[in-house]
């Protein structure tokens, strides 16, 4: 009686077999993914594209044709975005000045949570200190937390001040003052702590411990490691905060109609819209044109720190 016995050649053309079959499928999978995302820029491009074609064409024609027959008649004009800037004699749009109080708001809105955070970050990951971790999940679960939830204790803090043990820890604001925009600077730093602070401790303690040994050797203090050391490993992770907490604010209505009113001197680029869409829907052409000048920042901002932002997603998915 005899047994049948695989050949070497049958192994050898199965083994072939199966790779070239996980080649071709991993030629349809990025196929599939190249495909779906060209899909998904053309959908978020589009409307964009389109946003800026209205924004300089005529009243009448933006008025009466779609946005795709500027391309079979032309027609071109500067005075949307006159009229939006500067104002007119028929309108009030005046965005300059808005724009001007929008980058008030923003700017120190995103500088002060992302210092802030980077040092209390560092503190929680690498000074051990009594209740450390239950300060870690405390912060951790005020992400839960909705922000319309804080906005009536804040306003109350802001108005009354803050008393513990007779000692004054908050004064009393005016919130009639039109002048300051610290109650709005207050207000975004306050709500983009905890996230930020999640978000950097997961890459601050994700260091190589014998980097921060090695320094402690060498005599280097706690301020001298974090400014020499964390601060230049962490920069794509504070570009990636960055850029998150700048489209936040600079997109909010909601806290800064509250905190910083409705008036031309402090209030941001959107409450201006917001007004513009309830007062003229019929004009079409400031509408597109506000709407575009109100996102050329943003753009700006994603696109010259994109590098940074890619970086910063990365940073923490391989250790080491």
């Amino acid at each position: 009686m005899t047994t049948a016995t695989p050949t070497v050649g049958t192994g050898v053309q199965a083994t072939t077999t199966t790779t070239r079959v996980s080649r071709v499928r991993k030629r349809l999978n990025s196929r599939t993914a190249t495909l779906v995302s060209i899909v998904i820029a053309l959908l978020w491009t589009v409307p964009t594209f389109g946003l800026f074609i209205s924004s300089f064409r005529p009243e009448d024609q933006i008025k009466t044709t779609g946005w795709w027959t500027f391309f079979s008649d032309p027609q071109f004009t500067l005075q949307n975005y006159q009229d939006v800037l500067f104002g007119s004699s028929s309108s009030s749009g005046q965005l300059a000045s808005y724009f001007i109080n929008s980058l008030a708001i923003t700017i120190p809105s995103v500088l002060f949570p992302t210092a802030f955070a980077a040092l209390a970050a560092y503190a929680l990951a690498w000074i051990n200190f009594k209740g450390r971790d239950w300060l870690y999940i405390a912060i951790f679960a005020l992400q839960i937390v909705p922000l319309q939830m804080a906005l009536v204790p804040l306003l109350k803090f802001f108005s009354t001040g803050v008393t513990v043990a007779g000692v004054q820890v908050l004064p009393a604001w005016d919130l009639v003052d039109e002048q300051k925009f610290a109650q709005v600077w207050f207000a975004h730093t306050c709500f983009a702590l905890p996230f930020a602070v999640f978000l950097l401790h997961n890459f601050i303690a994700q260091l190589p411990s014998d980097l921060m040994e090695a320094a402690r050797v060498d005599g280097a203090t706690h301020p001298k490691i974090f400014r020499t050391i964390v601060l230049p490993l962490i920069t794509p992770a504070l570009a990636a905060f960055g850029i998150f907490q700048f489209l936040w604010v600079w997109n909010d209505l909601l806290v800064a109609l509250i905190f910083a009113g409705g008036g031309n001197e402090t209030a941001p680029l959107t409450v201006r819209l917001a007004e513009m869409a309830g007062t003229r829907g019929n004009e079409w052409q400031r509408l597109t044109a506000g709407a575009f000048v109100s996102i050329v920042v943003p753009l700006i901002v994603f696109l010259s720190l994109q590098r940074y932002f890619v970086r910063g997603l990365l940073a923490g998915s391989v250790k080491g």
